[in-house]
């Protein structure tokens, strides 16, 4: 069990210092990350809690998991690292010569 936790399932709205207020309930709370849309700025729905200590962590998950907030219920569970990606720019590519097909004139 890892003290950081997925938060999911937040309404657009909430800012770090209201994820701080809920979860400092629960225990010690390290740091609050909010995920926001790069270009917008905007929440994005889920963020990020780090708790001090793996109790106060799992008695986060117990005390918020599918609790209400802000109309909806929440996701709390541990956080997975973040999978792999590998390099480059995606797959594919028009195989052989060139790449885009334009007319010439």
């Amino acid at each position: 069990m890892g003290k950081k936790l997925y938060v999911g399932n937040l309404p657009y709205d909430t800012g770090e210092q209201a994820l701080q207020d809920l979860f400092s309930q629960a225990g010690a709370v390290e740091s609050v990350n909010i995920m926001r849309d790069m270009a917008t700025g905007r929440a994005r729905g889920f963020a990020f809690v780090e708790m001090a200590t793996e109790a106060d962590a799992q008695n986060a998950i117990t005390q918020f998991n599918d609790r209400p907030f802000g109309g909806r219920n929440l996701t709390v569970n541990e956080a997975r690292p973040r999978p792999e990606r590998s390099g480059g720019f995606g797959g594919g590519g028009g195989g052989g010569r060139g790449g885009r097909r334009e007319p010439r004139w």
